[in-house]
């Protein structure tokens, strides 16, 4: 299937791996929010179980230094890009609110990014993405 958009979830490259995970993790819940056209159908297993539905297109895992994660930050701005992000005060909050504010305190233009998912346009978000390396 060929898709008219791409999810790309950038993370920093130096995080310990449950970081990694966990960024990674909460950035894509951001994007199902943001993007609920995008969500496939509900899934049931042989036996009739229920399970959530889960985002209908694949999603690209980046790791990036904190250089091109400004700089595709800058690039979703100018491209109207759904964001997702994640700063790195974040991991000392406890709940959602001290997250936001975490969030809010950050310089607006030079926030300091550990991850950042986009979604919208394939060659919007392939620009964004340039200079990041697939996750491996």
């Amino acid at each position: 299937m060929v898709f008219d958009t791409k999810v790309a979830i950038l993370v920093l490259d130096d995080l310990a791996v449950w970081q990694k995970l966990n960024v990674t993790a909460f950035l894509a819940t951001g994007i199902a929010a943001a993007a609920p056209e995008a969500m496939g159908e509900p899934y049931e297993d042989a036996a009739g179980r229920q399970y959530p539905r889960l985002l209908g297109q694949p999603m690209l895992i980046f790791a990036a230094g904190p250089e091109v994660l400004q700089r595709a930050f800058r690039q979703a701005i100018e491209r109207n890009l759904t964001r997702a992000v994640y700063v790195r005060a974040m991991f000392s909050t406890g709940h959602d609110a001290a997250n936001r504010d975490a969030f809010r305190a950050e310089p607006p233009d030079t926030p300091g990014l550990v991850g950042l998912a986009l979604r919208g346009l394939k060659k919007d978000v392939d620009k964004a993405t340039k200079g990041a390396v697939l996750h491996s």
